[in-house]
């Protein structure tokens, strides 16, 4: 996926009203994406950054609220433009310049009138790595989970088939997160391979779904991870959706080795492939 340009001329408030970027970065020095008083997060450094650039303050909309931790290569976020819209490659060559070590955008386009980056998504990919060799893992460490005995990845996709459709996940995310709310979400995909990156084998999981609870991805990890290791059967991992609570499922697998991958938009809105790489 090689960044995608930044596209758009300088053009007036009335011509365009918002801005999407594709925001890349490194999870492991940042307290999540969501602004949090005290703490570096990725919206904090970004809104800085624009708001210096666009001399007025900026608040983001974003696809995912990532955790702490959790990477990002397709992350996307927007923000309404105001009087003369700005030259977009300019912009974001100073807020690339501003921000700080560890994330980038690596590309801004116009979007329609009252775009946002959260409520126009229809889907989210995210991937999540998991190195599995003799060996541990040395320059992927920072972005996967060392799992030390041999995961059985046929048992791992059998086990997975029953989260796929819109089900219930109220045994995948944090308790506290789904209190008072609805936590039924639709996956479209689970998919295992094989691979390698800086010449060290993992196993990659890639998970596709409308939206996602709080620390869904790593729950859902976690608990195949069970079943890959010979610690539970494929069957419970039915059990775990049908019981609705989260004392249910495995353990929260660790944030470094997940990374959302790309957002989806629905047709029209001006966010399209061409811009998310």
């Amino acid at each position: 996926m090689p960044d995608a340009p930044s596209t758009g001329t300088r053009t007036t408030g009335s011509d365009c009203h918002a801005v999407a970027a594709l925001v890349a970065y490194d999870g492991s020095s940042f307290a999540g994406f969501a602004a949090q008083p005290g703490q570096k997060t990725v919206q904090s450094v970004l809104e800085d950054a624009l708001g210096i650039a666009l001399r007025r303050p900026v608040l983001l909309a974003v696809a995912g609220r990532t955790d702490s931790g959790v990477h990002a290569l397709g992350q996307v976020v927007s923000f309404p433009a105001q009087g003369d819209a700005p030259d977009l490659g300019e912009l974001r060559r100073s807020v690339n310049a501003l921000v700080c070590d560890g994330v980038i955008i690596r590309a801004m386009q116009f979007a329609v009138p009252q775009f946002s980056a959260r409520f126009d998504a229809v889907a989210r990919e995210y991937r999540y790595r998991i190195g599995n060799g003799d060996a541990p893992p040395l320059f992927t460490a920072g972005v996967s989970w060392r799992v030390r005995k041999p995961l059985d990845v046929d048992a791992m996709y059998t086990a997975s088939r029953c989260l796929l459709g819109e089900n219930d996940f109220r045994s995948f995310c944090l308790s506290a997160s789904s209190v008072g709310q609805r936590t039924f979400r639709r996956l479209d995909l689970i998919e295992f391979a094989w691979e390698e990156h800086l010449g060290e084998p993992c196993l990659t999981v890639r998970i596709v779904g409308n939206a996602f609870l709080h620390s869904m991805v790593r729950v859902i990890m976690g608990t195949l991870v069970e079943v890959g290791t010979g610690r539970r059967k494929p069957e419970w991992v039915a059990e775990v959706l049908a019981a609705q609570g989260r004392v249910h499922a495995g353990p929260t697998a660790p944030a470094q080795g997940l990374t959302l991958w790309s957002v989806s938009y629905r047709p029209g809105v001006g966010v399209g492939d061409g811009f998310l790489g």
